[in-house]
């Protein structure tokens, strides 16, 4: 099937302490999240200089993701679109159809299924589509990557260099968390995000031979009203866990993050690991994907799977590759508290 451009949708991040406020108003609207949360994740990028490094890690990944897909016979324009923060959908969907765009392959970055990490990225550029009035445009997303096998063995790699910085004595006692961010409750109940996670866990631990009893999953910066259930264990409350059982060693991998962005610097990088040093532990985190090699050449596979009947779909594990089209009950959004007569 052939296709006009390739569409790289991101999150998208703050650049300048002014955007930090608006920015994060952006993530949060319609979800009951309290001014004073967002004054509090408004710290966490001010401790950064009010900048985020997500976009300027996108940008990385395109100067990487554009060569590997020409050297390998795959010619179209690659334009890069934000829900969040510039470039913004609407703007790029409108320079697309100014240049004539009008079938669009859509390559999400992220690798789970949720509402949020998928169906609400489909909605959010099928809804700059309307905005700029695309009319014909057709847009095809790229099916979620947890188990590629390149995916497994980047973060299988990661989780390896971490976990030999642990004198060798200790090693075969350290702890290994897998950390994810975390969804509410509702929303997860309607998606396979968890057992997703849990399978790229499971695959990445089975990699480097950590047994099944020294491995967890667990989840970070969660943004939603107190009142609503959200996925646990938190990371922090369950390295208080670790340490009242004796652990001495922690190795974080956040196999639910592609870049070593805000969240993975402050929840981790900071929060994190204040909470081990409080408790006497030696904390490792382990990298992300980044713009290792394998990982940008499992994204040009992906493109090429859905240009190319001969490009075969990779996957491992017990589930088999997902889906390219969504059906239309996937990942539906959470429901939401009701609010009250004000």
């Amino acid at each position: 099937m052939s296709y006009d451009a390739l569409l790289v949708v991101g999150f998208g991040g703050p650049e300048h302490p002014d955007h930090v406020m608006p920015f994060l108003e952006n993530v949060t609207r319609g979800r009951g999240v309290p001014r004073e949360r967002l004054l509090e994740v408004a710290e966490h990028y001010m401790h950064f200089g009010g900048v985020s490094p997500l976009n300027d890690q996108v940008r990385e990944l395109l100067a990487a993701l554009e060569p590997e897909l020409r050297e390998n016979g795959v010619d179209m324009p690659v334009y890069w679109g934000n829900r969040n923060w510039d470039p913004l959908l609407p703007d790029v969907v409108r320079e697309m159809r100014e240049n004539g765009v009008s079938r669009i392959l859509a390559l999400v970055l992220a690798g789970y299924s949720s509402y949020s990490s998928c169906r609400q990225y489909r909605e959010n550029v099928y809804a700059a589509c309307d905005e700029v009035a695309a009319d014909g445009f057709e847009v095809h997303k790229i099916r979620v990557f947890y188990n590629h096998p390149d995916f497994v063995a980047v973060n299988a790699e990661h989780t390896r260099e971490a976990l030999d910085t642990i004198p060798a004595e200790r090693r075969d006692a350290a702890r290994l968390l897998f950390t994810a961010h975390s969804i509410p409750s509702s929303m997860a109940a309607g998606c396979d995000y968890e057992k997703q996670l849990t399978e790229a866990s499971r695959l990445v631990a089975e990699a480097v031979g950590v047994p099944e009893d020294r491995w967890d999953l667990v989840y970070q910066s969660r943004s939603g009203p107190p009142q609503v259930p959200w996925l646990d264990p938190d990371v922090c409350d369950y390295i208080e866990t670790l340490e009242n059982g004796g652990a001495k060693d922690v190795v974080i991998m956040p196999i639910g993050f592609l870049s070593d962005h805000m969240e993975v610097m402050f929840d981790l990088d900071e929060e994190a690991a204040e909470k081990c040093e409080e408790l006497g532990m030696n904390m490792v985190r382990a990298k992300t994907a980044g713009t290792h090699p394998r990982f940008v050449s499992m994204l040009r596979k992906l493109v090429q799977e859905r240009i190319s009947d001969d490009v075969p779909r990779e996957a491992v594990g017990r589930f088999g590759p997902n889906h390219d089209v969504c059906p239309m009950d996937c990942c539906p959004a959470p429901q939401r508290p009701a609010r009250r007569p004000s």
